[in-house]
Formats: C-alpha cells, structure tokens, sequence
C-alpha cells in the first residue's frame, strides 16, 4: 500500500511497549523515505506515521505549518495512547516541534527528534525554487499517473511556501534531540534550537540535507535514534534488534 492510499494518520506498528511514536512527513507529503525508520520504531512500540493532505487528487495540501499543526494534533488526541517521542526529518521535524510543545501544553512533554530540520527559515528555501522542488520530489513517492503527479507537486510547493515564512516561536521543556546535516548554516541552526529547548541534545551527520536518508547515511540516523531513545525517553529496550549494517 503506498502513501497515496492510506488515511492522513496511518498505523505502522502495534507491538505493544513502552515506546509510542507518531512520525511527520517532510517537505513534499509523503513517508516513502521512512520506512527503515518506521521499522526500526515499531520493534519498541506502536507507531503512526503522518502524511500531508494533498497528495491524493481532490484534497487541497495545507499552507501553513500552523494549519498542518492543527490538522494533525485533532487526529493524535483521538489515539488510543497519547504519544511520548516525535519525529521528523526537514519540516517533519518542525511539524514534531510544533506539536510536541502544545502536547507540552496539555500535560507531558513528549520527546522529539528533528532530522536536519530549522527554527529559522532555511537559506536553501531563497535558491531557485524549480531546483528545490526538484530535490524534494526526487526523494518521495513516485506519482502513480499525471493527476497524482499535479497532486504532489502542488503540495510540495505548498510545503516549500510554509517552511519559507515559518519562525519557531514556541518552547519546548522535553528532550529534544537534533541531527544536523552538513552544511555552512549548522553552526546558527544549533544555536537557533538551543534558545527554544533547554534539553537539547545535538549530533551531527556527515551528509547534505537531501542525502540524509541515502545509502550509507540511514544506520547513522538510527544509531543516533536508539541511543538518544535509551538515554532520554525512558525507555530502554535491551531486545531491540541491531540489523546487520546498522550498529
């Protein structure tokens, strides 16, 4: 089953544990590039992941990143079990942000992981825009069909918009922990997350933005996952497989 044909908050794990994850698409709308990620979450409990209204043909993406917040937190509050980590990489990971401070706001602070994501906007968003696109496009689903096509290129540029224009004002209490992405602007982007979190952890990859979950990089993503999971969520699993290639 693709991303095009699941509902906007989708199950992708129901082994019962401690661990009760939601993860947020990127810029672009779909979880295509997640789903090692998304394994590797359900082996420590049950996990949702989150993808953008827009992407099937009829729905309208949404413009802001505060109306895809809204969108989203209506759908958590209905699960059963009410999420205590976050994740996401780009605006995925500011989508976490987001709405873990307003959970933050009901009771306890979930966890959040953000991927290489910015509480300023990002530079890269004032380059060319067609080449941008083209970045995010290349790493999501491939469009079944040209009216599928429209879709998702209308909700990246949607996306694109949004994160444009998007400045973190919110807090967050939680453990926060941050992969920063190679790059001229990690020094400021660290320091921009580190006035917002007072628990702020940081590692760094040793790739571009849109390399992050590419060969050789994803077992560096999830080593950095559990080991931030062990050490800040509470909750550690001993039984959590290592898969070859990923330690």
């Amino acid at each position: 089953m693709t991303a095009l044909a699941q509902p906007v908050l989708t199950p992708f794990g129901r082994r019962p544990g401690a661990l009760n994850t939601v993860v947020f698409h990127p810029a672009g709308g779909g979880l295509g590039q997640y789903v090692t990620l998304l394994s590797r979450l359900a082996r420590r409990g049950p996990v949702h992941g989150v993808r953008a209204v827009g992407l099937v043909p009829g729905e309208e993406p949404d413009r802001t990143v505060d109306a895809m917040v809204e969108r989203y937190l209506g759908l958590i509050r209905d699960l059963p079990e009410r999420p205590n980590l976050l994740v996401g990489w780009s605006l995925g990971g500011l989508l976490a942000w987001e709405t873990g401070a307003r959970l933050a706001a009901e009771g306890a602070a979930p966890a959040v992981v953000m991927i290489d994501s910015f509480a300023e906007p990002w530079s890269a968003y004032g380059k060319p825009r067609e080449g941008l696109l083209a970045d995010i496009r290349r790493g999501g689903l491939v469009p079944m069909g040209p009216e599928a096509a429209e879709a998702a290129g209308r909700t990246a540029a949607a996306h694109l918009d949004a994160c444009a224009v998007h400045h973190v004002t919110s807090r967050h209490t939680g453990a926060v922990l941050l992969m920063s992405c190679a790059g001229a602007e990690r020094e400021r982007q660290i320091a921009d997350w580190r006035r917002r979190a007072s628990r702020l952890a940081v590692t760094e990859l040793d790739c571009g933005h849109f390399e992050t979950f590419g060969t050789g990089h994803t077992s560096t993503v999830l080593r950095h996952l559990d080991t931030f999971i062990d050490a800040s969520v509470g909750v550690s699993d001993a039984h959590h497989l290592h898969p070859e290639g990923t330690r």
